[in-house]
């Protein structure tokens, strides 16, 4: 009954000769919300500015998939490869594009069915295929009840969030570039750029500081969550005491107040981890490079799959542990013999010392803080 009275509705709004992809949206929204009681199928128009897909279908407040959907007749073939659809297959675990007659479900990118209701003929008149409620109802059944693969790799792990992380660094840019001057994300820029880098800190910079910290400040959270049901809204709570700068900073950005407008991706990077398998991600991530803190090194995986240039300018490669505490050792040793500071790494006293330099007289001030020639 449902699919006649949805269909009933687009042969209606047809026969008008001014409908367009708008025009049929509430009635797709019905349609999959009767699929199942609770279902919420959002669709807003801030979200589709700032580069979202049409509808988020969630039940009780955790996305289950999306919905991009184009005017009736349009080619699937030519939008699924366009810039837009590409972007939402990479990272987008459960979609599903539409041009309200044709279905196509993709899962982590990869089309995996396709039915069609029917299709409108070039005299107006629209043509119903035989089984075409059957099995597109079977497609939308298999979208809401997905039961995603649960990640137990490290590697596949950080793909998947350096690919959400990405969207979210777009939505944010996007988002920052619709709003005014007075907008919230410039608030947040002009915060971030008080606390930590001053003016220099642009705003492409910004977008990608912020994606980082929403990423893995959740991944971190994740590792540190006790039970069932991780999500976002929880996750400042599981931020480990011991970086108390990054609890913070994540309440700010990622809390109640999270904008509107790239929450949803947030949710559904919490979600992604939510049904990861943790103790087999850290067991295998610990086992094969033998670190003793896999939540801290696995930046390094996750920052390879996000952006590997950004990766190697700044130098984010593992340094074994045995490699750290030698240079720690020797760094406390030379400071107890060459600077006579007792405590070495952990005085607090300052010493200058005299030595020879190449154009005469060095002056060496040495703390705790480092040694620096004056």
């Amino acid at each position: 009954m449902p699919f006649k009275t949805y269909l009933a509705q687009i042969g209606a709004a047809l026969k008008q000769g001014d409908a367009t992809e708008h025009t049929h949206r509430p009635a797709l929204k019905t349609l999959i919300e009767s699929l199942e009681l609770g279902l919420v199928a959002t669709n807003e128009p801030k979200r589709i500015k700032c580069g979202a897909p049409d509808y988020i279908v969630l039940r009780k407040d955790v996305p289950l998939g999306y919905v991009e959907a184009k005017d009736v007749g349009k080619n699937l073939d030519d939008i699924e490869d366009d810039e837009q659809l590409t972007r939402y297959r990479a990272s987008l675990r459960n979609l599903i594009l539409t041009d309200y007659l044709e279905f196509r479900l993709y899962r982590n990118g990869e089309l995996v069915q396709s039915t069609s209701l029917g299709k409108l003929q070039k005299n107006g008149v629209f043509k119903t295929n035989s089984n075409g409620i059957e099995q597109t109802c079977a497609l939308l059944t298999w979208f809401i009840q997905s039961d995603l693969p649960s990640i137990a790799n490290p590697r596949e792990l950080a793909a998947r969030m350096a690919k959400m992380a990405v969207m979210i660094r777009e939505l944010i840019g996007n988002a920052f570039s619709d709003e005014g001057e007075r907008g919230e994300l410039h608030g947040q820029l002009d915060g971030f750029r008080e606390v930590l880098l001053g003016d220099d800190l642009s705003p492409e910079q910004f977008a990608d500081m912020y994606a980082q910290t929403i990423s893995y400040g959740l991944f971190a959270a994740r590792c540190n969550h006790m039970g069932s049901g991780f999500n976002r809204r929880d996750a400042v709570y599981d931020l480990p005491k011991t970086n108390p700068f990054l609890r913070k900073m994540f309440q700010h950005i990622a809390g109640a107040d999270l904008d509107d407008r790239i929450v949803w991706a947030v949710d559904d990077l919490a979600d992604l981890l939510n049904k990861a398998d943790m103790a087999a991600v850290l067991t295998d991530f610990g086992k094969a490079t033998q670190r003793e803190d896999p939540v801290v090194h696995f930046y390094e995986t996750f920052l390879g799959a996000y952006d590997p240039k950004m990766r190697e300018a700044r130098g984010v490669y593992y340094t074994p542990e045995p490699v750290v505490d030698y240079i720690v050792r020797s760094v406390d040793a030379i400071l107890k013999s060459d600077f006579k500071l007792s405590e070495g790494l952990a005085d607090n006293s300052r010493v200058t010392l005299k030595r020879p330099g190449p154009g005469g007289i060095g002056i060496y001030t040495s703390s705790r803080d480092g040694q620096r020639l004056m």
